[in-house]
């Protein structure tokens, strides 16, 4: 077998490249990006969805033409996906879909720290839960077994710790892939099933109680699958545990007994049972909710939780030797970091001096940009998801004083739009308010955030090859919106400031583009477009050599 030092997110996409995936598809977002761009590099098709929403449905249609998919998000992606998410639990796949929600405990890179484990229960899906990078390969030939035995999608949760840290992998096809039916992969092809897969009322009712049938039976399948396992230990303490909190664990209590669990929904209930009745102390350790506790202390299962205090943030060796000691006492303070700022060099340091120069309110999104709520520009007032700044600029807008109205400025970047802020801007010239209102869009040509992937709006795919190119300003236009203006602000200050002066002035909606490339891609876009502008000049060549003498 070979032998590599892989990231778990790296071996996600090794394990992807030998089950078959045919296409993966998602939307970047930290720490799940790495997982595509990995699986693009190793030769695997892959490609960046505008959202996560349309990521699973592109998915989705793969699982319903016999073609293994893979879909990656970061947790709050989920958010996204989550309507075709739970009607897929309804409609099934014919080959496996398996859907990575990337959780970040914590908030390294995020704006809350939700347990997708809930997502599992509330939609009705298995879910596996990888402890490192191994597992992390090793697993998702299990979630390929689970997901095509049962015609079912399978979310595949990691965390931050498990998405970056890496470790030794054996990757091989003679090991997982010994599984039935793995190691050979399904043949495209579609098939008419209009009750299985058209969800109306009268088709909907009985796929739930398919739905509910395979989850029993996951569930018994999961009692004896190696994906759950216990280790034998001193029965004076019993550990139950998941993800990255098993290692954690282990290192703290290397002599306890431990049931270690990889399939994280359906629980393995009894199996649990019959763990905690042979200890005299059973801890479940778990990183964010008390998902696993909650749900085995409902089935009468005597297990301790965690102190509510070990809720937030990661946990490592440390923190759980205190939930082991029951130690409740506050946590010393962490070490102060060096807060994230805006590049010297950001183009963007020009729009937020201007916003607070002019006292603007300003509703704020996702992305690097956000950075501008800190010091020294403080000039933020709200953030609360992708897309989120011009439906909450047009709530202000409504309901503020005009004098006050007239200040609001909604705040929002390249991708961003893309993502999920195209319906914000028809919202915009559905329902304008009397002051009317200021879009403020900043587009830096790239998706920064989260490392300088593509998206619609670069007119490049995700390996960076050329492809159509949405145009910012003219949806804008397309959608209504009558005074649509591109600057460069950076290269123009005083026109920068003159022009939003003028627009928040006026009782018209608006839309500034602020455009000029990231300074960290700029050297790269330039490189990309070059090429692109040599495949455009020889592609007329190549056409004429292509036609036969008479037609030249």
């Amino acid at each position: 077998m070979d032998r590599q030092l892989l990231s778990g997110d790296e071996a996600v996409a090794l394990a992807a490249l030998h089950v078959g995936v045919a296409l993966g598809t998602g939307y970047p977002g930290t720490p799940s990006t790495e997982i595509l761009e990995a699986f693009s590099e190793l030769g695997g098709r892959a490609q960046w969805a505008p959202n996560e929403k349309v990521a699973l449905e592109v998915g989705l249609g793969a699982a319903f033409g016999n073609a293994r998919a893979l879909v990656t998000m970061k947790h709050v992606g989920l958010n996204v996906a989550a309507d075709p998410l739970f009607t897929a639990a309804y409609t099934g796949v014919n080959a496996a879909l398996i859907v990575v929600t990337a959780d970040d405990p914590g908030m390294a890179s995020s704006q809350n720290e939700q347990d997708n484990r809930r997502y599992a229960v509330a939609a009705g899906l298995p879910m596996i839960e990888p402890s490192d990078s191994q597992e992390a390969y090793d697993f998702f030939f299990a979630a390929v077994e689970v997901s095509e035995r049962w015609k079912i999608p399978v979310l595949f949760r990691m965390t931050t710790r498990v998405c970056h840290s890496k470790s030794v992998v054996r990757a091989g096809l003679d090991g997982p892939a010994a599984a039935p039916g793995i190691g050979s992969f399904p043949v495209p092809h579609f098939e008419h099933d209009i009750a299985g897969r058209v969800m109306i009322p009268a088709n909907a009712r009985p796929a739930h109680r398919r739905l509910r049938a395979k989850l029993a039976e996951i569930a018994a399948w999961g009692e004896t699958s190696p994906l759950n396992r216990v280790e034998a230990g001193d029965r004076r303490l019993g550990i139950v545990a998941s993800g990255v909190a098993y290692l954690h664990a282990a290192e703290a209590a290397p002599g306890a007994g431990f049931l270690k669990i990889g399939l994280v929904n359906p629980l393995p209930v009894e199996l649990a049972r019959t763990f905690a009745a042979g200890v005299e102390r059973c801890v479940v350790v778990e990183e964010g909710d008390p998902v696993i506790a909650d749900s085995l202390r409902a089935a009468g299962i005597a297990v301790e939780s965690k102190p509510e205090m070990y809720r937030f943030g990661e946990l490592d060796v440390a923190r759980v030797s205190r939930i082991l000691a029951g130690d409740g006492s506050p946590e010393p303070a962490p070490a102060r970091g060096k807060p994230p700022e805006l590049c010297p060099a950001c183009p963007y340091h020009i729009v937020y001096a201007t916003l607070r120069k002019h006292d603007c309110i300003a509703a704020g999104d996702i992305g690097c940009y956000t950075l501008g709520v800190l010091p020294p520009y403080e000039a933020l007032d709200t953030c609360v998801a992708m897309g989120a700044s011009i439906g909450v600029g047009l709530g202000l807008r409504h309901v503020l004083p005009p004098d006050e109205a007239r200040r609001v400025v909604s705040v929002i970047g390249d991708s961003t739009f893309v993502h999920s802020g195209i319906s914000g801007l028809v919202e915009m010239a559905y329902n304008p308010p009397p002051t009317g209102h200021v879009v403020l869009i900043l587009d830096n040509g790239t998706t920064a955030m989260t490392g300088q992937q593509e998206h619609p709006g670069t007119g490049r795919t995700l390996d960076h090859g050329p492809t159509s190119k949405l145009s910012i300003e003219g949806v804008a236009s397309a959608i209504g919106i009558g005074s649509v203006t591109v600057i460069d602000p950076y290269a123009d200050p005083d026109g920068f400031e003159r022009l939003l002066l003028e627009r928040l002035a006026a009782s018209e909606l608006s839309v500034i583009v602020a455009r000029r490339p990231c300074v960290l891609a700029a050297a790269d876009i330039r490189k990309w477009e070059s090429q692109a502008a040599g495949l455009r000049a020889s592609a007329p060549e190549q056409a004429a050599a292509d036609l036969p003498m008479g037609d030249r």
